[in-house]
């Protein structure tokens, strides 16, 4: 009778589960994934060390070389706004090209972003290519320190210099001013319409007396610039270099593509003039307009921003009035209108 009783027990035993040490896991426990440790609180220690470091570097600058710590912080801020941007300008271009949209249809600060930022690229290019050759770079830095005007775009310029700088490329578009009232006086004494010569005459000679003209006064000879003598077809060639100097562009290319030149850039601040517009200019920060009024002609830079707001309101009442054959009018009153205003203001 023991037997059965003992087969019956072994029978149960066998169906309860089996137990292993207590070190190995059963059937049913959930094993980890990895033993590998985390790595990301690694990281953040590191990178924690890395700051430390770097701002008791720069703190140790500041202090024994405040010179070259100037330079060094000018770098690394303009290192990253430089790169900030070209994300932007990388949006951008994605949206356009998703959204089938042109220049000329986005809105105003984006379009200013893409006109600012071509232009940089073209002027960071040759300093691009000098630094190709091996050990070139060496020779690259020497003259971008000799040189920061000519070699450097914005963003590597300090506060310091950005004022500096401004002021002397305004300085250089300046000196073509008169020759260009001068021209405009000479070209409408063969205008056989008195009632639009005169007009003129008297236009010119105000701004050469000291004077700032009104918007109504260039409305009323805006006939003048879109054919016969003044348009910009017409201009003779002395005339076409002297307006390009005022865009910032080289005079120094044959006759055709400077035309061509000056009236895409003119036709370009034309579209941010509208865009601008439906913005307002209410909207803008005090940066964007003293940018966009030196863009246009007028030194910003010792101006206050509402009177620096005063003066992109009258540009646009007649900036966005104009037709597209008469943009020589418009490149003609980054001249009228800026060469006496901030006098006019004093």
């Amino acid at each position: 009778m023991a037997l059965p009783r003992l087969s019956g027990c072994w029978g149960a035993l066998r169906l309860l589960p089996r137990a292993g040490p207590a070190w190995l896991p059963g059937r049913g426990a959930v094993r980890p994934l990895s033993s590998k440790p985390d790595p990301r609180p690694l990281l953040s220690a590191l990178l924690s060390s890395v700051k430390r470091a770097s701002g008791r570097y720069e703190r140790f600058l500041e202090r024994r070389f405040p010179r070259f710590y100037l330079l060094y912080a000018t770098s690394h801020r303009g290192f990253k706004a430089l790169f900030l941007e070209a994300k932007e300008i990388r949006k951008i271009k994605i949206n356009m090209a998703h959204q089938g949209i042109s220049f000329q249809q986005l809105p105003y600060r984006d379009m200013e972003r893409l006109r600012q930022f071509r232009r940089d690229l073209i002027k960071a290019i040759p300093v691009s290519l000098l630094s190709l050759p091996p050990f070139a770079n060496y020779f690259v830095l020497v003259l971008i320190y000799l040189f920061p005007r000519q070699l450097l775009i914005h963003y590597f310029w300090t506060p310091k210099q950005q004022v500096e700088f401004l002021n002397i490329y305004h300085g250089m578009r300046r000196e073509a001013y008169p020759d260009i009232i001068d021209g405009l006086a000479r070209a409408t004494q063969f205008v056989a319409d008195q009632q639009i010569r005169d007009p003129m005459q008297r236009l010119c000679t105000k701004v050469q007396q000291g004077s700032h003209p009104g918007v109504a006064e260039l409305h009323a000879v805006r006939s003048l610039f879109s054919g016969h003598p003044l348009g910009l077809n017409r201009l003779r060639i002395w005339q076409v270099k002297a307006l390009s100097r005022v865009l910032f562009l080289t005079p120094h290319l044959p006759t055709i593509f400077l035309r061509y030149r000056l009236q895409n850039h003119v036709q370009e601040i034309q579209h941010l003039d509208r865009a601008m517009l439906k913005l307002g200019v209410k909207e803008l920060s005090d940066e964007e307009v003293n940018r966009a009024c030196y863009v246009r002609g007028l030194n910003s830079t010792r101006l206050s921003p509402a009177e620096c707001r005063e003066w992109l309101d009258q540009w646009l009442k007649l900036s966005c009035t104009l037709k597209d054959s008469e943009a020589s009018l418009l490149a003609h009153s980054m001249v009228l209108l800026s060469t006496n205003y901030q006098a006019a203001k004093e």
